[in-house]
């Protein structure tokens, strides 16, 4: 069952738990997200970021996520992440997809401020739900996995220019800089829970953490209470399948050196860890919150 960005929020606003949002730049990633849900019976997000269509094109994986989600029996949004290009916004929203984010965080706060605007007016004429961001999570999202020493490259969300940014730009959920930032940590992130209280007490609208991978489950929590409503989770995720990947080809080969590997034995092994990680990871993200479905 597809549905709104902002329905779906609304949902984790009622309940204090968070949507899990899992970039799934393959058929794998997706049948694992969905089966995740359905077996949980909590809603999820399927996202694709405009930073992975090098290897995994919009047109070819659009069409598919929004298909699946169709017939899943779990709710879900097809969401548009970290798009930077309103052009490609319009094309994902012409596939159906519910939910887009614009990012404009790496410009200037003006100019971002205008684009959002603009993203906002195209999103309500799909009924699309919009995210937006202010702040900053050092890198980007391209899909590239690398090692964070770079935690002070994160520039922290002003609380104060956020509720301005939140009723110029018309959005419906907040992605919010306070400590985390993508790939993977070489040491423990250092978050700022403070920021998201503090956005919250101005304004109430649900809060989205990036960089979600390897924040600890103590802290998952923290941010939930805080004011998170959705939660994007990627990098570790890839990670353990390709380990899995790995050990596939370990076993076939301990067994005989000349033994052939099959991409479908790769690709099972991927789909099997994803679903384990993807299970796990939307209970914790529940925070104790009851099934949906």
């Amino acid at each position: 069952m597809i549905v709104n960005l902002r329905d779906i929020c609304a949902i984790a606003e009622q309940k204090n738990m968070a949507i899990a949002s899992f970039n799934v730049p393959s058929l794998e990633a997706t049948r694992a997200a969905l089966d995740a849900a359905e077996e949980t019976g909590y809603p999820v997000i399927l996202s694709h970021a405009e930073g992975h269509d090098a290897f995994t094109p919009l047109d070819a994986m659009g069409p598919t996520m929004v298909a699946l989600a169709e017939r899943s029996s779990a709710m879900v949004c097809v969401h548009l992440d970290h798009c930077e290009n309103l052009s490609y916004m319009r094309r994902a929203l012409e596939m159906g997809f519910t939910g887009a984010m614009y990012d404009g965080s790496m410009e200037p706060y003006e100019v971002n401020i205008e684009n959002s605007q603009r993203a906002a007016d195209m999103c309500a004429s799909f009924d699309c739900g919009l995210e937006c961001e202010l702040g900053s999570m050092g890198t980007r999202e391209n899909g590239v996995g690398h090692e964070n020493d770079h935690v002070s490259e994160a520039v922290y969300t002003d609380p104060e220019q956020a509720d301005e940014f939140i009723k110029e730009t018309g959005l419906d959920i907040l992605a919010c800089s306070f400590g985390t930032v993508h790939g993977i940590y070489k040491g423990e992130p250092h978050l700022n829970f403070d920021v998201l209280t503090e956005i919250r007490k101005r304004n109430n609208v649900p809060l989205v953490m990036h960089g979600g991978s390897g924040v600890s489950d103590d802290d998952y929590r923290k941010a939930i209470d805080a004011g998170i409503r959705k939660i994007n989770y990627y990098t570790y995720g890839v990670k353990y399948a390709g380990e899995a990947v790995q050990q596939v080809i370990a076993d076939f080969k301990s067994k005989n050196a000349d033994a052939n590997v099959y991409w479908h034995d790769m690709t099972m092994a991927a789909y099997q860890r994803l679903y384990e990680d993807f299970t796990s990871v939307i209970k914790v993200f529940a925070n104790g919150a009851d099934p949906v479905a």
